[in-house]
């Protein structure tokens, strides 16, 4: 527990401090904007949302079909199957079109600012290092001129910049790098359930179109 406090003494850590903590808003903004979009805005129930779709389809009910995919609102799914449904009409490579434009529109907002994190994440930690590094040679380099009954002071200011330093940016970068993580993986599988329940949708109205 006292490391912990030591670790956010920031006159003990030097300017360091002060830059990983401009590093920390920055992760911070991104995480609660990433975590708000990927598992509130972007995601939803994608099978149970197909099922419903494929039901209307069935019917013939394109308005039910498109219907259910407002309801799921922003869920990237719900767009790219929406695009599809709208040319339900149309040929097959038109379908196909809608379906792959919709894709990258989406896509691309599902995944923004990811690697962002990784490499706040890498900066925060860097920035301790470097912290580390300095001032270890502020402390040897104050042992040379230094008077007898002053260098244990002057080595154990370095030595506190240096840990402080270290501690503090990977206070930052371990959890930066943890929601990372999982932000990552949801994120994979709204892609995954993208490229899935796209294709299906595309064959679902093939078949359709055949009966």
């Amino acid at each position: 527990m006292n490391g912990i406090q030591q670790a956010f003494a920031w006159d003990n850590g030097g300017i360091w401090m002060y830059l990983i903590v401009v590093v920390s808003v920055f992760c911070l903004a991104l995480l609660i904007e990433r975590v708000y979009y990927i598992f509130f805005k972007f995601s939803t129930n994608a099978r149970q949302l197909m099922e419903a779709v494929a039901r209307n389809v069935m019917q013939n009910s394109l308005d039910g079909a498109i219907q259910v995919c407002n309801a799921a609102g922003s869920s990237a799914v719900a767009q790219v199957v929406k695009a599809g449904l709208g040319r339900a009409n149309k040929s097959e490579l038109e379908i196909q079109n809608a379906i792959e434009e919709a894709s990258l529109e989406v896509l691309p907002l599902v995944t923004r600012f990811l690697p962002a994190l990784s490499s706040l994440a890498n900066i925060a930690t860097l920035l301790g290092l470097l912290g580390t590094i300095i001032g270890l040679i502020d402390a040897f380099a104050a042992l040379e001129g230094a008077a007898p009954d002053e260098r244990q002071a002057k080595l154990s200011a370095g030595i506190a910049i240096a840990m402080n330093t270290t501690a503090f940016g990977l206070i930052v970068a371990i959890p930066t790098l943890s929601f990372h993580v999982v932000l990552s993986a949801q994120a994979k599988k709204i892609m995954d359930d993208v490229e899935l329940y796209s294709t299906k949708l595309a064959n679902l109205l093939s078949a359709q179109r055949v009966r």
